[in-house]
C-alpha cells in the first residue's frame, strides 16, 4: 500500500521536525505532517489512515504539548488551512474554524465591540484546543461564551453539540471526538472602552504570573480541587528545581521553562521529581496537564 507521502504528496511532508510547531521548541519528527485543504480532504486523510492502521494526532498550537525526543510515528496533522481558520460574524453569531489562532479570535471580537472573550487575552493555543481544554482563570473561561462545537466523529460524521450536551470543568471539557472543526460564541455587545479595560487588566494580571513571553514555557500540572499546583510545589521546597535544561519558572512554579539544550526527558524527569516530591511532602498527588506524545 502506498504511504500518506504517495497518496498526498501536496500536503505531506516526511520526517518533519515538530519542535517549531510546539512551544517548548523540543521534541523528535514526525514520521508524516499533513496539512489537509479542507474538511472533505481530512476525512479521506483520516480514512486511509484508518485503512492502513497509520496512528494518527492531532496537532494544534503545540503550546500544551510535550513531544518526545524519538520520532513521532504515524501521520500528525494540522488544520491550518482557510477552511479551517476562517472566523466569521453574520451580526448575530461569531463561528471560528478549530484551527484559528485564539488571539485573532479575540481581536476580531473586540474590532466588532463584542464582549466575552476579552478576558482570554495572552493565552495562546488554537480555536479548537482552548474549547477542548477549557482554557482561562479566574478572570473567565471561554466555556461560558461557547454555543455549540462542530465536531468530526471516529466515523468521519460531521456532528454538532449544543452548549446543554456539553461538560466543562477547569481546565478540561468532555469533548473526546478527533478533530474539532469549528466552534460558535455568544458574545454579547458592549461600550469598546469598557472591553479594552478589562482586556488590559487580564493581560497585566496573566503577564505577571506566567513565565516571559520570549521563554520556550508549558502548565505542567491541573490544580488540585481548592487548591494552587504552583503553591503546592513551592511548599515542597521545589522553587526553581532544575533537571538538565528544564526549570521551574521563578515568576510560576507549575511551569516548566525549557532553556537551550533542553530535552524531552529533561522535563519528563523534572515532572516526576516534582510529581514525587510533593506527594512526599504536602499528601497532595498532582495530576498532569501537560499532554505528552
Amino acid at each position: 500500500m502506498p504511504s500518506l507521502a504517495d497518496q498526498f504528496p501536496t500536503i505531506t511532508k516526511r520526517n518533519e521536525p515538530l519542535a517549531p510547531h510546539t512551544r517548548l521548541k523540543i521534541g523528535g519528527p514526525a514520521e508524516f505532517l499533513v496539512e489537509p485543504a479542507d474538511v472533505d480532504e481530512l476525512r479521506t486523510v483520516l480514512d486511509a489512515c484508518a485503512a492502513a492502521k497509520v496512528p494518527v494526532r492531532m496537532l494544534g498550537g503545540g503550546f500544551n504539548l510535550l513531544v518526545r525526543d524519538d520520532p513521532v510515528p504515524g501521520a500528525v496533522v494540522r488544520l491550518t488551512s482557510a477552511a479551517f481558520t476562517m472566523i466569521e460574524w453574520d451580526g448575530k453569531k461569531v463561528v471560528a474554524g478549530g484551527g484559528a489562532q485564539l488571539f485573532d479570535l479575540i481581536a476580531f471580537s473586540v474590532r466588532q465591540g463584542l464582549a466575552g472573550l476579552e478576558t482570554l487575552v495572552g493565552i495562546r493555543g488554537t480555536v479548537g484546543g482552548s474549547v477542548r481544554c477549557n482554557v482561562g482563570d479566574k478572570l473567565g473561561e471561554i466555556a461560558q461564551a461557547v454555543r455549540s462545537v462542530t465536531v468530526l466523529t471516529e466515523a468521519g460524521k460531521g456532528q454538532v453539540r449544543g452548549r446543554e450536551e456539553l461538560a466543562f470543568s477547569e481546565h478540561g471539557s468532555d469533548l473526546d471526538e478527533p478533530v474539532i472543526l469549528a466552534v460558535e460564541f455568544a458574545l454579547d455587545r458592549d461600550d469598546p472602552g469598557a472591553i479594552l479595560r478589562r482586556m488590559r487588566k487580564a493581560w497585566v494580571t496573566r503577564k505577571t504570573t506566567e513565565p516571559h513571553s520570549f521563554q520556550h514555557a508549558a502548565r505542567l500540572f491541573h490544580n488540585p480541587q481548592g487548591k494552587s499546583a504552583a503553591a503546592l510545589i513551592d511548599r515542597a521546597g521545589l522553587a526553581k528545581a532544575r533537571v538538565g535544561g528544564a526549570e521551574l519558572s521563578e515568576r510560576n512554579a507549575n511551569y516548566v521553562v525549557a532553556h537551550p539544550g533542553t530535552t524531552a526527558a529533561d522535563i519528563l524527569q523534572l515532572v516526576d521529581h516534582v510529581r514525587a516530591k510533593v506527594k512526599e511532602r504536602t499528601g497532595v498527588a498532582l495530576d498532569r496537564e501537560l499532554h505528552v506524545w
